[in-house]
């Protein structure tokens, strides 16, 4: 069977996770590209889910809220330094 060449651009310190994991499996990178290539072919699209990750209503709301504030500076109180904010936070405890 001949085979082809495929080259991919990848972040050194995900390359070099991918080889260490893939070794302790006793694979190499290659067989483990050609592994996940006959998977997504098998299963006629990518073998695993792949969706967006979702914020929690917590974060959302602190989204809002930040948005409020940057769209209404007026109503909140400012500090001129971090540790004039952190003095009030310990003064109100």
């Amino acid at each position: 069977m001949a085979t082809a060449n495929i080259n991919v651009q990848v972040d050194v310190e995900l390359k070099e996770s991918a080889e260490a994991l893939f070794a302790d499996l006793g694979l190499s990178m290659s067989s483990a590209i050609t592994m996940f290539l006959k998977s997504a072919v098998n299963y006629d699209g990518i073998p695993f889910e792949l969706k967006r990750r979702s914020l929690n209503s917590e974060t959302i709301l602190a989204l809002a809220e930040s948005q409020e504030m940057e769209n209404n500076p007026d109503k909140y109180k400012r500090y001129k330094s971090f540790d004039e904010a952190i003095d009030e936070v310990f003064t109100d405890v």
